[in-house]
């Protein structure tokens, strides 16, 4: 049965239509029973706060050597918020601002030890953070959470953002801006967070920042995008490269890339979808148990390497591309890819896979 075509329980509750929580958009397939057609969401989403969540609302990456990072947090927060698990959700939320939020509202990147060992912040986790915050603000009826989401995302515009000749763009952190080249991850870039920061805040800088990276998603994406690239400050001409602090090549699509196919796969903008449909034309006659992790952006396989990360960002381009089929068989290959070997990355993006291709669980609501 076609996820696409579900009417999803109203949990807990929760099924307020400004907030999210029902169906994804069209459906071609007859609905299903509520609870059962809603398992394969929230039990990921749950399955992942149960297994990386301490009891004071750390999640700690625990095949990473038990360390958190400020991604972890906010994919913690997306996770609760969308099930409807206020406890976790304000347990998490309180832990992050104790130990990683930064004077001017940013999150520290990296927490070990008992203690922060890199201040930096990367704005996939301010973001994602801030999207979290813009859901509870309406699901839980707590409008100071939309007022904290819009400090955080005045701050990414702020530091975490540059002009590249005609463009705005979203850079991975204050770090990127070095000597005429900006670094840029495709994958940090989430058009849905950016559209309701604009509409939450009235600030167009948030849309500008959006258009920007599609914009430069389009051009990257050949047919897949690359993990890194670098923008030329003067004129915004961007090159795929090897890593965040190179400034040449080959970029390769390996762990960061697959989340641009997500994020771009649910943008509310037609192009921003269509930007990244192209990637499905690599993996499409392929069968799941043979797509590898790791490819050069032209979709040539590189080792025998394989990720529940991969087949979720498969999913995003078949959901992209318009086989609604396709997307979900793939969520269920990565569900029981990473069920044989869990890990934390795995965990969250089948969790977030789902939740952000199949449900509007995670749709920012209007004030």
């Amino acid at each position: 049965m076609r996820l696409g075509a579900i009417v999803l329980a109203c949990l807990l509750g929760l099924c307020l239509s400004a907030c999210g929580g029902g169906r994804a958009g069209a459906s071609t397939a007859a609905p299903a029973s509520g609870a059962s057609a809603d398992q394969p969401v929230t039990g990921a989403a749950s399955t992942f706060l149960d297994r990386y969540t301490t009891d004071g609302g750390r999640i700690q990456r625990t095949d990473q050597g038990g360390d958190t990072v400020s991604e972890g947090q906010a994919y913690g927060m997306l996770a609760a918020v969308a099930v409807g698990d206020r406890r976790r959700f304000d347990e998490i939320w309180s832990w992050t601002q104790k130990n990683l939020q930064q004077p001017d509202g940013l999150l520290a990147f990296h927490w070990a030890g008992g203690r922060i060992v890199d201040s930096q912040p990367a704005s996939d986790a301010d973001l994602d953070t801030a999207r979290a915050l813009l859901v509870a603000a309406c699901r839980f009826g707590e409008p100071s959470l939309r007022e904290d989401a819009v400090r955080i995302g005045h701050a990414v515009v702020a530091h975490e953002s540059a002009k590249a000749g005609p463009i705005e763009i979203l850079l991975p952190g204050p770090w990127a801006n070095r000597d005429g080249k900006l670094a840029f991850n495709p994958s940090y870039v989430d058009p849905t967070t950016l559209q309701a920061l604009a509409q939450a805040s009235g600030d167009s800088r948030f849309e500008a920042v959006a258009e920007g990276g599609r914009r430069l998603v389009d051009q990257l994406t050949r047919p897949l995008p690359p993990d890194w690239a670098s923008v030329n400050a003067a004129s915004g001409q961007v090159v795929p490269v090897a890593a965040a602090n190179a400034t040449a090549g080959p970029g390769m699509f390996t762990y960061d890339a697959p989340r641009t196919l997500v994020r771009f796969a649910a943008d509310p903008d037609p192009a921003g979808r269509a930007a990244v449909a192209r990637a499905w034309d690599v993996f499409k006659e392929t069968h799941p148990q043979d797509i590898v992790t790791e490819h050069q952006t032209n979709g040539t396989a590189v080792g025998d390497a394989h990720s529940a990360v991969t087949l979720v960002a498969v999913a995003a381009a078949a959901k992209a591309a318009g086989d609604t089929a396709a997307m979900t068989s793939l969520l269920a290959e990565a569900q029981q890819l990473n069920d044989q070997n869990p890990t934390y990355y795995g965990s969250a993006w089948v969790a977030l896979g789902r939740l952000m291709l199949t449900t509007d669980r995670l749709q920012p609501c209007r004030r």
